[in-house]
């Protein structure tokens, strides 16, 4: 059984749709994946725009909340690990420990990516 503050913190981390996207992104990845790439799928699911097409002050302002505000939390709640020398996002064994109710939590957006 997954006590209260666990429970809370997988709640929190949810909360924001790009936190989502990320988690539902990585939740399939065996190896790292780019910011760059993760920027890619938040302008595609959460603004429903095909990266190529979207404007550039979107791109930068995911990229700017990506780095600044949902990958530290995410980071801080044990669920990933980012190096901003090399770009790139990987999950922890916390996620996985966790992935039942990130699951089933993910499985209620419709527009998340689906594995």
């Amino acid at each position: 059984m997954v006590g209260t503050h666990e429970l809370e913190t997988v709640l929190d981390v949810c909360n924001h749709k790009h936190r989502r996207i990320v988690l539902a992104t990585l939740a399939d990845q065996e190896q790292p994946i780019s910011i760059n790439d993760l920027t890619n799928a938040i302008i595609k699911y959460n603004h429903h725009t095909p990266p190529t097409e979207a404007a550039d002050e979107t791109v930068t302002e995911v990229q700017i909340s990506l780095h600044h505000l949902h990958l530290p939390k995410l980071a801080e709640a044990g669920f990933i690990r980012y190096d901003l020398e090399r770009q790139v996002v990987e999950s922890t064994p916390q996620l996985d420990r966790e992935e039942s109710d990130l699951s089933t939590i993910l499985a209620m957006d419709s527009d998340l990516p689906t594995s």
